[in-house]
């Protein structure tokens, strides 16, 4: 745990707005939902509040498209790294094509030179290609790239510089499936023990047959890799340590499939504490208290399309009022200039305290 001494600023300059100092929140904070709905600009003003109280904090996206950089107006490399000095925010942008490159293991193929014997068990298709030794040691079979977040959220599990992880994920599909490896996995590696037991009496023969040694594979690894495993499936299913966050906008179709994402995670027996509303057409005072001096409401008297388009945000909030009825419902309004920057995220961030 880090120590540092920080003295958090409660107003932003010129905005009579409070800000909040840390965050009510578990020790990991995932946002998910469809692309395009605002959970980089979510997990990033989660990250930044929790980090001013001295929390040391640490924000990564496992989406490909990454957009935390321009969110925070920062570089942020493929490792951890802090990105401010007075206080301990550190970010990250998982690199798809390295992190698959690396595999599940760094690299290393646990299974030496037997993955070519697994067939099915290996997951490899019919050409021999794309098998379970590919995706531990950096193959390209589908599913590699969520794999290869899962690696990189195992490793942030075992990180004591951060008393906090807050994930912005990928859009629903590709985290659905990241979400389902820890059980796809398990059952894989369970596939390739018992292969290794079954071909031990092979391997002692083939040492008299050949002379020399057959090759290795990585039982420790493979042990380590499904004791992880199972601790990210425990601690993602535990709402001590996690709190997955479903981010939408006020339209049906984003609650539809928010619904249904909720239900999926309902699946996994991910807890789900917290809905969020984003880009919701009302006065930043009415969500949040207090009133940004250039704060621009949207004009509900006067303006034809701003009453039809609040309209329709008004069936989608009161639908989603009651699909996410017993969750804390936090509603975020749409603001006219883009949310990028740390000004304007400490003012989504005292939307979502």
């Amino acid at each position: 745990m880090v120590e540092l001494d920080v003295e958090p600023v409660e107003e932003i300059e010129d905005v009579e707005v409070s800000v909040p100092s840390g965050v009510d929140a578990p020790e990991y904070v995932l946002y998910g939902g469809k692309g395009g709905v605002g959970k980089t600009t979510m997990a990033a003003a989660t990250a930044l509040a929790s980090a001013r109280d001295g929390t040391a904090t640490l924000v990564v996206s496992t989406d490909p498209a990454h957009s935390l950089s321009d969110t925070l107006e920062t570089p942020i490399p493929g490792e951890p790294t802090r990105i401010r000095d007075e206080i301990p925010l550190f970010a990250a942008e998982i690199d798809p094509d390295e992190a698959v490159e690396e595999g599940l293991l760094g690299g290393e193929n646990p299974l030496g030179g037997f993955d070519g014997l697994l067939g099915d068990a290996g997951g490899a298709d019919e050409d021999g290609e794309g098998g379970l030794g590919d995706l531990l040691s950096g193959g390209s079979m589908p599913g590699a790239d969520e794999a290869a977040a899962m690696r990189q959220l195992l490793q942030y599990l075992d990180d004591d510089r951060f008393d906090r992880v807050v994930i912005d994920t990928a859009p629903t599909g590709h985290t659905l499936r990241l979400l389902e490896l820890p059980e796809v996995m398990d059952s894989m590696l369970g596939r390739v023990m018992q292969f290794r037991q079954r071909m031990q009496g092979m391997v002692e023969g083939m040492k008299g047959m050949f002379g020399g040694e057959p090759p290795e594979g990585g039982r420790a690894d493979l042990d380590d890799l499904r004791e992880r495993i199972e601790r990210l499936r425990a601690t993602l299913r535990d709402p001590a340590k996690t709190d997955f966050r479903i981010v939408m906008v006020p339209e049906e179709m984003s609650v539809v499939e928010s619904k249904r994402l909720l239900a999926r995670l309902e699946e996994f027996e991910i807890p789900v504490s917290t809905v969020v509303v984003n880009r919701v057409m009302e006065d930043f005072a009415d969500v949040a208290g207090g009133d940004p001096e250039d704060f621009v409401s949207p004009d509900l008297e006067d303006c034809e399309f701003c009453k039809r388009r609040w309209q329709v945000q008004q069936g989608a909030l009161t639908r989603s009022q009651e699909l996410f009825r017993g969750h804390d419902v936090k509603r975020v309004p749409l603001f006219a200039d883009e949310v990028r920057g740390e000004r304007m995220l400490e003012l989504v961030a005292a939307c979502l305290d």
